[in-house]
């Protein structure tokens, strides 16, 4: 015998379930355990944090587990009806990992090789490389997620090649002055990782990749966006930049 109290609160949700996630492309037990998985790591490296030499190496790990958590959070904050498991971004291509794994073990390798190399008080370099890493980490991440935030239903972490009726220009906010700011963000943030790490060879190796990967992937997205909004977005892409270098 169904009451009126869950027969009104089913009503309720059917009227409404358009603002929420597909269930199906979200399961709970993989949404939860990813979190956990990430909360756990994030622990891990802020508790030993005093117990590591190369202090650098647990900010890295930190600043890995925090953004690839705020990806899936974000997203369902802000937009729910496109966040989906593969939203953390944990799968995010072969390409991804290997840089990812790469930097990792160069990292690991030149420490146990040049272990002075990589402690803080070291020299000058090292210090302002640090400084410079551990900046443009928290500058890339905020500004990733506040374009995520501004963009709303409209932002979304594959390229749209067909219009959605909640698709819309946004040019307010951090997109008055990037009109890409999620990539500017991202390409930053990860260009600090490898300064944070004190990864000469990845950190070459990041920026010819991410450069190339930004560049065309914004030529095929803004190829879409002119086809969406016509003289609009062609007027604001001679207006505003995107803030990663020659793009």
């Amino acid at each position: 015998m169904v009451t009126v109290f869950e027969h009104n609160m089913h009503q309720d949700f059917q009227e409404d379930e358009h603002e929420y996630p597909d269930i199906r492309r979200n399961p709970l037990h993989e949404v939860t355990m990813t979190s956990y998985i990430l909360g756990i790591l994030l622990g891990i490296f802020v508790g030993l944090f005093p117990q590591i030499r190369f202090k650098n190496f647990n900010l890295f790990i930190i600043a890995l587990s925090l953004f690839h958590f705020l990806e899936y959070y974000i997203t369902a904050k802000y937009n729910p009806l496109k966040v989906h498991s593969e939203s953390f971004l944990l799968n995010n291509g072969k390409s991804y990992m290997a840089a990812h794994s790469f930097a990792i073990l160069e990292c690991l390798v030149e420490s146990f090789l040049f272990p002075d190399l990589k402690i803080f008080s070291y020299s000058l370099a090292t210090k302002l490389c640090t400084v410079l890493g551990c900046l443009l980490v928290i500058l890339g991440q905020y500004t990733r997620t506040i374009a995520m935030h501004t963009a709303g239903h409209s932002f979304s972490h594959i390229v749209k090649t067909k219009k959605e009726s909640d698709h819309v220009l946004v040019k307010t906010g951090v997109y008055s002055w990037s009109r890409h700011p999620s990539y500017l963000g991202f390409f930053w943030w990860a260009i600090g990782t490898q300064l944070l790490l004190l990864n000469p060879v990845s950190l070459v190796i990041f920026i010819f990749v991410l450069w190339k990967f930004f560049s065309d992937r914004i030529r095929v997205e803004e190829k879409y966006l002119i086809e969406f909004f016509s003289a609009e977005y062609i007027e604001y892409k001679n207006k505003v930049g995107v803030g990663i270098p020659f793009i």
